[in-house]
Parts: structure tokens; sequence; C-alpha cells
């Protein structure tokens, strides 16, 4: 008996050794780091998209500025030949008004030449011409041509003032549209000015986004480098676990046969009482994890229903607009399913199998953004605003994982 009791000690010692595992601990604390480097990666690609958002308004803007920069420096060229233009008839004007101003004082100093002469002279040499006349005609002549002398010089020095007086108002309406050509420029100007400051603004954030894309993708490299290295330490971790656990179940497969020969030397009842115990051992505990019901399929079918539906950025509702953790929530929740809210939590639902094991119902995760596989390659999901609950490729973007529900 005594050898008994010590042949089933050794057996009850093997087993407690089997079932602690040394690495489980190391194993378990590299996949909690895991995690923990995944959100940051997720949050890294999660800024690296808002970012090359912004970016992208503000290279709308640059190109905006621009076009309004050209219309600026296109309407300043065509003023300044405009004011070139202006300002060639305002000189031609002034010689014109020069020259009227000049033959206006020539006809008045000869007119008051004439009229010095006559004053001089008197009424005798007007009646001196008369009496001179010998004929009734020659008279008539000759009056008429002191009369159309005095009416000569009359109309002559009006008609240069008239000339004279509409040259300045030309001059002076030329120099008007010079003034407001040359205002317009300079408030052209002023605009090009302050476009050309808010583009140099507009360059120096856009550098700066280009900066901070650069370090949230060098930071998001490290974080997938760094899972990388986590996945090789806790695969090979799990190896020489494995590797390990054999080693243990066989040697204590050994002993433990070793120790059922020396119990059945000893009595032969104790021997089967010793064996049903270890068979009892053996016995495997089922558990059903499954909340739900609905096959893959039918989930996947399901989902498909909502197709064309909106998308709403926090919404959760299938007719009135989701968005794509509450579209894939809300679909399984119609089968008594719950799932986390957001996308990443989503990543860590279920069960993971690889893209060539996804079937109907599986769900697609990315980074950010989760969707429904339907088979064939393709996905149901509540895309963006624009285009809401489609279909597309499920490899439209990198798969990060692939979770099982059901």
């Amino acid at each position: 008996m005594r050898r008994l009791r010590k042949a089933l000690l050794l057996i009850l010692i093997l087993c407690l050794t089997i079932s602690t595992g040394v690495s489980a601990t190391t194993i378990d604390e590299l996949k909690k780091q895991k995690k923990e480097t995944q959100k940051q990666l997720d949050e890294a690609n999660e800024d690296i998209s808002e970012l090359t958002e912004v970016r992208k308004g503000i290279t709308d803007e640059i190109e905006q500025i621009d076009d309004e920069l050209v219309e600026v420096m296109t309407s300043i060229s065509i003023l300044e030949d405009e004011i070139a233009d202006i300002e060639a008839q305002i000189e031609v004007k002034k010689a014109e008004l020069e020259e009227a101003i000049r033959i206006k004082e020539e006809q008045y100093e000869a007119m008051k030449a004439r009229i010095k002469f006559m004053y001089e002279k008197g009424d005798a040499t007007y009646a001196q011409l008369v009496f001179e006349a010998k004929t009734m005609g020659d008279l008539v002549n000759k009056a008429e041509y002191i009369d159309e002398m005095y009416t000569y010089d009359r109309q002559k020095l009006a008609e240069y003032i008239a000339a004279m007086e509409a040259v300045e108002a030309a001059k002076a309406a030329l120099e008007e549209t010079q003034e407001e050509l040359e205002t317009t420029h300079y408030e052209l100007e002023q605009e090009q000015d302050e476009l050309n400051t808010l583009l140099a603004q507009k360059k120096e954030e856009a550098e700066d986004y280009d900066n901070q894309i650069a370090k949230a993708k060098q930071e998001a490299a490290a974080y997938k480098a760094q899972i990388k290295q986590q996945n090789n330490q806790i695969r090979k971790l799990e190896e020489e676990a494995r590797k390990k656990a054999e080693e243990e179940k066989r040697k204590a497969e050994e002993a433990k046969k070793k120790a059922a020969e020396e119990a059945a030397k000893v009595n032969s009842d104790s021997s089967e009482s010793s064996s049903s115990s270890s068979s009892s051992t053996d016995t495997a505990t089922t558990i059903n994890n499954s909340s739900g019901s609905g096959t893959g399929k039918d989930i996947a079918n399901y989902a498909c229903k909502f197709i064309g539906n909106p998308y709403v950025a926090g919404g959760t509702s299938l007719t009135d607009g989701a968005d794509c953790s509450g579209f894939t929530m809300s679909v399984y929740q119609a089968f008594g399913y719950s799932l986390p809210r957001s996308s990443t939590a989503q990543r860590n639902a279920g069960t993971g199998v690889t893209y060539a094991e996804a079937q109907p119902g599986d769900i697609i995760c990315y980074a950010g953004h989760v969707a429904i596989y339907i088979g064939n390659g393709q996905i149901v999901h509540a895309s963006t605003p624009a285009s809401g609950i489609k279909i597309g490729s499920a490899t439209y973007r990198e798969i990060l994982a692939v979770r099982r529900i059901v």
C-alpha cells in the first residue's frame, strides 16, 4: 500500500506540473503588450487620417488662392495696359490743347490789332471806303465786307474757344479715368500682397502638417515593427511551451504507466481504482459560449438587406443611419449577439481566424474600420457619408484581423 500511495502522489505532482505552464505568464504579458501596441498603432493611423484630411483642405485652399492670384495679376496687367493707353491719349490731348490755345491767342491778337486800327482811324476810314465806291453794287460789297470782317472775327474766336474747351474737357475726362484706373491698380496690388501673405501662411501650415504626418507615419511604422517583434516572441514562446508541455506529458505518461505497473503488483483492486481515477481526470468539459442564434450566412444575408441606407457618424440604426461599428453591432444584435461599440474593441471580439479561412458573417477588421464578410471576397459595410451602406471588396484596404463571432 505504501508503494501504491507513493505512485499516486507522483502522478498528482506530474499532473499539477503540466497544468501550471511555465511560460504562460510571459506569453500573456506579451499579448497584453501587443494589444496596447495595436491600440497605439490604431491611434497613430487615425491621427494620420485626420492630419491627411486637414492637409488636403489646406491644399485646396492653396489652389484657390493660386487661382485668385492669377486673376488678380491678370487684372493688374490689363489695367497697366489701359493706364498706358490713357496716358498716351492725355499726351495727345495736351498737344491739341496747346495748339488750340496758340491759335486762339493768334486770332485774339489779330482781332485786337484790327480793333486798335479802327479806334485810331475812327469812322473816317469806313466813310472813305463808302465814298470811294463807284457804283451802288460796289458800295454794298464794301459794307458787306466790313460787316463780314467783324462777324468772321467773332465766329473764329468763338470756334477756337469752343475747341479749346472741348479739348480741356476731354483731357479732364481722361485724367479722371486715369485716376480711377490707378486707384483700382493700387487696390489690386494690395489684394495681391494680401493673397501672397495668405499663401505663404497656408504653405507654412501645409509644411507643418506634412511634418506631423511624417512623424505619425514614423510612429505607426515603429508600432508595426514592434507588433511584428511581439508576434515573433509570442510564437517562439508558444512553440517552446508546446514542446515543453509535450515533453512533460510524455514523461508524465511514462511515470504514470510505471506507477500503474507498480500499483498493479501490490493490489489489483487498487490498480482498478487508480485506473478509474486516471480516466476521470481525462474527461473533457464542454462549454457552450454561444449567446445568440443564426448562422454566419444568415447574418451576412440580413446585413445585405440594408444596402443603400445612410452612413451616420455615431449612429446605430440600420434604417436611419449607422457608422461602421454601429452597423456590425446592430446586425449581430438582431441575432442575439452582443458586440462592443467601437471598431477597435470589435477587433478583439470572438475568435481570430485568417482571411483565407474567412466565412460569411465574419467581421473583417481594418485600421479604424470594420465590415461583415459575405463571401466571394466581398464585404458589406457602412462606408462613408457619401456612399452609405454598400458592398465592396474585402481587400480594398489592408486587413488587420478577421474575427468569427458565430
